[in-house]
């Protein structure tokens, strides 16, 4: 194998606020897919992952328990440690930022800034959200709240230490403009430019005093330092950074090669990140990537309902790799995904029952069944028919690592599944082509059939380990079923390297079940109960007070009336393209699109500016009523209507056709 460098990659730090549910565990996954790609693709890589256990939320949930904020963390940060390792995740360290190695350098670097004239004393006086430990200008909330989260916020007042951070803006904007793989999406880099960097950057606060639990200031009692300085520099005291150079070892993996965050926190990594990187005099990290988030169906994840998602449940009923690959393929590159108990069940049944088990199995059994188990390249294709069908299918598994490597530069890891699945569907339709149980009839065929599975077997080594990142479990099983072991990425494009004599088992195992969803349900209805209970024993007062709240909620998914299919067909559905688009003055809320829709432009307004930016609009195919009578909004006409989703969270994804279908703008929906 081929040594292609050092790769340092970082997730975010989970907040120990409580336990993570399957959203916040997707980044997680996520990291160790790419980190467990990178190894198997020749980097010498370090996977760097933790909790991060400071702030005045984490000091009032603490006193709430009942319990130090120390002890608090410690147990919080256990439970988190506990779901990562059940996540099978590869990191090299899992960092906590109650760390003395951490602490010590947070204090020195603090103090380094203050005395190089990049930090100064003063008060602050303005608005706070506790929740995302966010300082916001009343401009920035969202109907008066929060713009993170949509909580609530409240006025400080105290005496803090500030950033100057506008002394490094001009550098920051010029290394952005400069390296455009720094930020991706695009979108979200596109964000940070026009919302916070070009209007002017306010000096950050970096330290608090209304509170305790924190990493102390040394040279200012009363203070400790701001959770974001602190979480943030996880990403270099993780590799032994030392502020006074004497750095360690590790410190060699320094830049990080990606940032994997949540599309919430970009702000913190692209902007106060940078900065404070750039005032310690070292270099900034290669690209910070925001992923989309992924959601719950349609509906808020609530622990008085009994409705969170939590891996360990996930993975109690359909397995680890099971889940893994849910969750990896579900998620779009940049649009949010969308999680249910019945999808995950779908999916299982559908990819991973059907598709990847049903080949290994019928595979190895039909190897049992004709050469007891010794599968053997005789090399035979008799007819023009055979050669091609041979060729063809030679072509594409020496083809997909390529195709794999190239999505997973872009960080585009569905798409990247979606391709080793593809080669995995092409075996399936190989023994479609070949029929193996014919040839099975005619001694004639013996080397033939003798072929046929010996390719079947190389396709799915092929297969497998370009799969084995994804799901590292699955792969094993597969490997030692078929009598080998792992296959290096830099022998993938070279068909028939399974040595030719080997056997396979002949107790081969079921990879994957076909579910049945009214199984599955009876257990997910067993979790949530217990969910319920548990949040009612722990809140007594809420729970009851939320009596009312639940039976309000408590509304069917259909509440308008039944229609027929006449009345559905009188609206006109098509796809349009955004060939240009603006905010509307005078409103938070309106965009203005100019979209093409066949031969014409239309002019439609959308309540959709908190969502999305007019640059992240334009070139968006999207689904348009376009029979829906004009309106004036705002004083101008809108003609027709933009399709959107929003869950009970309020999060708005507009609805777009799949990127992959390429369907002409134009085309009509029925």
């Amino acid at each position: 194998m081929k040594n292609k460098g050092k790769y340092y990659i970082t997730t975010a730090i989970a907040y120990t606020s409580g336990k993570p549910h399957i959203g916040n565990c997707y980044e997680i996954m996520l990291g160790d897919s790419i980190a467990r790609y990178k190894r198997a693709d020749g980097f010498d890589v370090h996977f760097l992952t933790g909790s991060d256990e400071h702030g005045q939320k984490i000091q009032q949930k603490a006193e709430a328990a009942g319990k130090t904020p120390k002890e608090f963390v410690d147990e919080v940060a256990g439970e988190i440690k506990r779901l990562w390792d059940m996540m099978g995740t590869s990191y090299d360290r899992f960092i906590r930022t109650t760390d003395e190695d951490h602490e010590r350098q947070i204090q020195k670097m603090f103090k380094k800034f203050y005395e190089q004239g990049d930090i100064y004393k003063g008060e602050y006086n303005g608005l706070y959200c506790t929740a995302c430990e966010g300082y916001y200008t009343e401009s920035q909330l969202e109907d008066g709240k929060c713009p993170i989260c949509g909580g609530p916020v409240h006025e400080e007042h105290e005496e803090a230490y500030f950033f100057k951070m506008s002394k490094y803006a001009d550098r920051l904007i010029e290394h952005i403009n400069t390296h455009p793989e720094f930020i991706q999406p695009v979108s979200r880099k596109n964000e940070m430019m026009n919302n916070f960097l070009l209007p002017g950057l306010q000096d950050l606060c970096v330290s608090r005093s209304s509170f305790s639990w924190g990493i102390p200031v040394d040279f200012a009692p009363g203070h400790v330092v701001y959770v974001w300085l602190d979480a943030l520099s996880n990403y270099i005291t993780g590799v032994q950074y030392d502020v006074d150079g004497n750095h360690g070892e590790l410190f060699r993996y320094w830049p990080a090669d990606l940032h994997l965050i949540g599309k919430d926190i970009v702000r913190f990594h692209t902007i106060y990140w940078p900065i404070f990187l750039m005032a310690l005099g070292e270099e900034l990290p290669k690209q910070v990537f925001g992923h989309p988030w992924l959601l719950q169906g349609g509906e808020k994840m609530s622990k008085s309902k009994g409705n969170v998602i939590y891996v360990d449940d996930l993975i109690d009923i359909f397995g680890l790799d099971a889940v893994r690959y849910y969750v990896l393929h579900e998620m779009p590159y940049e649009n949010d995904g969308v999680i249910t108990w019945e999808l995950v069940v779908e999916r299982v049944n559908t990819d991973l029952a059907n598709t990847l088990g049903n080949l290994v199995n019928r595979t190895i059994a039909m190897s049992n069944k004709y050469f007891g188990g010794v599968v053997e390249n005789k090399e035979t294709a008799e007819t023009d028919y055979d050669k091609t069908v041979d060729e063809d299918l030679k072509k594409i598994a020496t083809s997909t690592y390529d195709t794999v490597e190239k999505r997973m530069e872009e960080l585009r890891v569905a798409d990247a599944l979606t391709d080793i699945f593809n080669l995995f569907r092409r075996l399936n339709k190989y023994i479609d082509e070949t029929e193996p149980w014919v040839l099975a009839k005619d001694e004639a065929k013996k080397d033939r059939l003798a072929t046929v599975l010996y390719n079947l077997v190389e396709g799915i080594c092929i297969g497998t380990a370009l799969v084995a990142p994804f799901m590292p479990t699955t792969a094993e099983k597969i490997f030692a079923q078929l009598g080998t072991t792992g296959r290096d990425f830099d022998s993938l494009h070279t068909f028939g390297l399974y040595p030719s004599g080997s056997k396979v088992t002949d107790k081969p195992e079921i990879l994957f079940t076909r579910l049945d969803w009214a199984d599955v349900e009876k257990k997910v209805a067993e979790i949530e109960e217990k969910q319920r209970a548990s949040y009612a024993a722990l809140n007594p007062e809420a729970a009851k007070e939320g009596g009312a709240e639940e039976a309000k909620d408590a509304v069917p998914a259909s509440v308008k009336p039944l229609i027929t299919i006449d009345e559905f067909d009188k609206m006109e559905l098509r796809i349009g393209e955004v060939i240009a688009c603006e905010a509307v003055e005078n409103s938070k809320k309106l965009l203005c699109s100019q979209i093409r829709i066949g031969t014409e432009v239309r002019q439609i307004l959308s309540g959709i500016r908190k969502y999305y930016t007019p640059e992240e609009m334009v070139g968006k195919k999207v689904v348009v009523i376009t029979n829906l009578k004009p309106a004036k909004l705002a004083g101008l006409e809108s003609n027709g209507m933009i399709l959107c989703a929003e869950d009970a969270d309020g999060r708005l994804s507009v609805l777009t056709p799949e990127a992959e279908k390429d369907i002409a703008q134009g085309a009509t929906i029925s």
